[in-house]
């Protein structure tokens, strides 16, 4: 490639109209990465710039191919033919390396923007308009009231739930390099001379560290080191994020009293976790696993607790004589020398006659003999450690250290209050067949295992339900109390597991607290809902939980099985309804309701802005309280920076409450009524389309034939396997993930939009569809969703994906739809390109494309290699070329992102 043709490539991707700060680091990097493949050899440096010449020629339009781009397409595709295979799989490296600083410019680049706009937003105003929870709460004030606005701030929870569900391409040991990078990144705009150099010198090191190292590990996470995720999450952003959103929060509301008075914004976020619990088609998740993970966070929070006290305690040199102690503390300074006389003694050694000092020293003494488990001294539970806490602030302020009492003292009993000692709520998922096999084997065998005569599936059902007393014994009753079932169809699902959970002890005091959970997934089981929530209603066992848990209940809606059964807008339709009767349903029984949304990253299982999506629920089912399953590459990208981590809780918190306001209900219910003639249209039509592809003979083989769908299957990015396990033998079998990654890394997205552009089209009527966009929150956010999916969508590498398989019938079907389904989107939103209002997302989306375009070519032709030449091609062959598949798959995930 010409130097000259080079430079007209760049020249064009420089044209691209994002903003220049974003543009400049992308270059910066582009500089970088060039730089490292030119020292590794000029061959490798030559065919990383040719083909990205030639992607950029090629799409140079947004709207329209030229014969130019169509030139420079094929050029691209000529010269990844011509690689060798070396070669090829270390420029891939190179272009996947590239994402991840990519994805690093946007993210710094959201960070400097909100930055920005909260330096300019005066301290005198009422609300903080940056901050969505100040002004959803001010919103709430104005029309229901400040007595009603607080009662609802008090009901607020957000409670996000971390999955191991495999869509994180990237290695834990990419991630390690990508926080360095972007802390040097962050750094630049404070240097100057010689510091710069050295910055410029440090990511060199890091970049080149990150294009040597395989983007695939080297084998499967166990369900414990799947753990680390968490644990990482909250190290490097939950544990200080989520106070400083309650404290911001008090900021505005009390202005000058805030940290002087006691808060009004309470602990609302309370993360849980399947890691190490979700046995549901995973055998690598047992009984002895859940045990080992729990442990692992009960260490490792209170470990961080009693640092956190130690630290505060310790800058707590108020003497006794000025700050003097109140009667309660005295008290409990009493009752701490009785319990261990050598720690307090110790503590007032280095402590005299600094009493609030002393206490908390003990404090963090007795928090070290929680994680020993030394009985004597130990906290009994996360209740009695904050208890002491509020003694010690209680005294402060009756004493007039109020800021001392309020500030970082309360920042503490925030981050007691919000993770316990058990840093996450694990809940406990299994199949509801595996629960009714498990019962049929102990009632033909017998009930207790050390006969030996009952199934070893059986026994670790028993085995789960030990591990959760245990839990329960040492992290307290909200540590594991939830119990999901998968694929709930009737009560009598619900009823099998409190009688396999009193089956598996000899007493009944041994049995462990459990919310047994409905999961309704498949569409026929959201459609009758209601009919088996009447029938739980007249178990014994939950009559008995209502009555000691306030009548709170918890339902979960599967997002991902719904969508793979009747097509993504049958789904969105489907789910939409039956939140509402679900919510009328809570309402007429008294029940206090949360619904649980089984949501992913990618748009086929629910993924897209968590706030909007809040926002356009039904009346009634949010009830103050949002949560959803959190997983893969969407953790990462919402909790691993601590700012824009912040940004996310307070958009979720703050939708959360609002969606209670009347003027939000009114729409929704307005807008839900008066649009039900174009919702069931849509959702017959789309449906009717949806499953005539499902349906084609030879659909499955086909749709293995033409993704990387057996490659992603070899991926170790998830200890849970492709399949469920229960006898998979179909595409009916299949998980969600694989069939929507799948189908995201054959360019087409398939999973996100395939029968909306008929639905549409038979519907017919682009007036009323304009209107219900304009109007009905649930339709908008859809609409946008899908037309973020097709932006991401490329026709010609699409072509090549389904040229994979001889059935042309059903390659028409799909590009057919997405021609259709596209030019509706279009009409609807009055574009001309996907995203073409979205001032950064839109332009950013376009610049990544040629890239993106890059890795999926290298991965087509390999793919097409493997099909259809694979008997000729030696076992060296054959591996280089899965080899060369995995490396792109990683990359496309981050180029694409939000994919699984």
């Amino acid at each position: 490639m010409a130097q000259d043709e080079l430079a007209q490539a760049r020249s064009m991707l420089s044209r691209v109209d994002i903003p220049d700060a974003l543009k400049e680091n992308m270059a910066l990097f582009l500089r970088l990465v060039r730089k490292v493949l030119g020292e590794y050899g000029t061959e490798l440096l030559s065919a990383f710039d040719s083909l990205l010449a030639d992607a950029i020629r090629a799409n140079a339009d947004e709207v329209l191919s030229t014969e130019a781009e169509r030139a420079a397409f094929a050029d691209a595709v000529s010269l990844i033919d011509a690689l060798p295979s070396e070669q090829a799989r270390l420029v891939m490296r190179a272009f996947t390396a590239y994402f991840h600083l990519a994805n690093i410019c946007e993210e710094n680049y959201r960070v400097s923007s909100l930055r920005a706009r909260e330096r300019a937003v005066p301290t005198t105003e009422a609300v903080d308009p940056i901050n969505d929870l100040t002004v959803a709460y001010n919103q709430l004030v104005e029309e229901c009231g400040r007595a009603k606005a607080l009662a609802l701030l008090g009901r607020l929870e957000f409670h996000p739930v971390f999955t191991a569900h495999p869509t994180e391409a990237r290695r834990r040991a990419t991630e390690g390099k990508i926080r360095r990078i972007s802390l040097l990144l962050e750094e630049r705009l404070q240097l100057a001379g010689i510091e710069l150099a050295e910055n410029e010198r440090r990511m060199l090191q890091e970049i080149e560290a990150l294009l040597r190292t395989s983007p695939i590990a080297i084998k499967k996470p166990t369900p414990v080191q799947e753990s680390d995720t968490i644990i990482d999450i909250f190290d490097n952003t939950l544990f200080d994020m989520v106070p400083a959103v309650y404290r911001r929060f008090d900021d505005w509301e009390l202005g000058e009293k805030a940290g002087t008075v006691a808060p009004v914004c309470p602990a609302f976020f309370h993360p849980g976790s399947w890691i190490g619990t979700d046995r549901d088609g995973n055998p690598n998740v047992t009984a002895k696993v859940s045990r080992q993970v729990s442990e692992k966070f009960r260490v490792h929070i209170l470990e961080r607790l009693r640092d956190e006290t130690k630290r505060v305690g310790t800058n707590l040199t108020l003497d006794d004589g000025f700050t003097r102690p109140s009667r309660d503390l005295l008290n409990l300074w009493s009752h701490q020398v009785e319990m261990s006389e050598a720690l307090s003694a110790s503590a007032e050694r280095v402590s005299q006659s600094e009493l609030h000092r002393a206490t908390m020293i003990v404090m963090s003494n007795r928090l070290q003999a929680t994680i020993d488990r030394t009985t004597d001294i130990m906290y009994a539970s996360a209740e009695e450690f904050i208890a002491d806490l509020r003694c010690v602030q209680a005294s402060l302020a009756a004493s007039g250290a109020v800021r001392c009492a309020w500030g970082p003292l309360q920042k503490l009993v925030w981050q007691a209050e919000t993770f316990g000692f058990h840093m996450v709520e694990m809940e406990f998922r299994q199949h509801s067949l595996v629960h009714a096999r498990a019962l049929a084997d102990i009632r033909e065998h017998g009930r207790w295992e050390e006969r030996g005569r009952l199934d070893p599936m059986t026994v670790e059902v028993l085995e789960t339900f030990r591990a959760i007393a245990s839990i329960q014994r040492r992290n307290g009753v909200k540590a594991a109390r939830r119990y999901i079932i998968s694929f709930t169809q009737s009560a009598r699902n619900v009823a099998d597991v409190y009688e396999l959970a009193r089956l598996a002890f000899a007493h009944e005091q041994d049995v462990p607290t459990l919310d047994v959970i409905p999961l309704f997934e498949q569409v026929e089981d959201l459609e009758n809902a209601v009919d088996t929530l009447n029938q739980m209603l007249l178990l014994p066992d939950v009559q008995r939980r209502l009555a000691e848990s306030g009548r709170r209940m918890e339902v979960m809606l599967g997002y991902s099985d719904s969508s793979k059964d009747a097509g993504p807008t049958s789904a969105t339709l489907v789910l939409h309804a039956a939140q509402e009767r679900i919510a009328r349903w809570a309402e007429d029984n008294g029940i206090d309701l949360t619904l649980m949304h089984g949501r992913g990253g990618a748009v086929g299982r629910g993924g897209g802005p968590a706030n909007r999506a809040v926002l356009s629920q039904p009346k009634g089912s949010v009830n103050c309280r949002f949560k959803l399953t959190e997983q893969g590459e969407v953790i990462f990208a919402r909790y691993g920076n601590a700012t824009l981590a912040r940004r996310h809780v307070e958009e979720v918190a703050g939708a959360t409450l609002l969606q209670s306001s009347p003027s939000v209900e009114y729409v929704n219910t307005e807008a839900t009524d008066k649009y039900a003639d174009v919702a069931s249209a849509l959702d017959r039509s789309s449906r009717e389309r949806y499953l005539d592809l499902l349906n084609a003979e030879g659909f499955a083989e086909w749709f293995s034939t033409v993704t990387p769908l057996s490659e992603i299957g070899l991926m170790p990015i998830g200890s849970r396997p492709a399949k469920r396990g229960l006898g998979a033998k179909s595409l009916a079998d299949l998980r969600t993930i694989p069939w929507i990654f799948s189908w995201s890394q054959a360019r087409t997205n398939l999973a996100a939009w395939y029968g909306l552009g008929s639905a549409c089209e038979s519907f017919a009527d682009l007036g009323r569809l304009r209107e219900a966009y304009a109007e009905w929150p649930l339709f908008t956010t859809f609409i946008d969703n899908i037309e973020m999916s097709l932006a991401k969508t490329d026709d010609r590498i699409a072509r090549m994906y389904l040229a994979l398989a001889d059935r042309e019938d059903l390659n028409r079907k799909v590009m057919d739809e997405m021609h259709l389904t596209r030019r509706w989107v279009l009409a609807i939103t009055r574009h001309e390109w996907p995203l073409q209002n979205r001032r950064v997302l839109g332009p950013v989306i376009r610049m990544r494309l040629p890239f993106v375009n890059v890795l999926s070519l290298a991965q087509v032709r390999a793919l097409d290699a493997l099909r259809n030449k694979g008997q000729d091609l030696t076992a060296e062959e054959r591996e280089g070329l899965t080899y060369l598949i995995l490396c792109t798959v990683s990359g496309v995930s981050a180029g694409l992102q939000n994919t699984g």
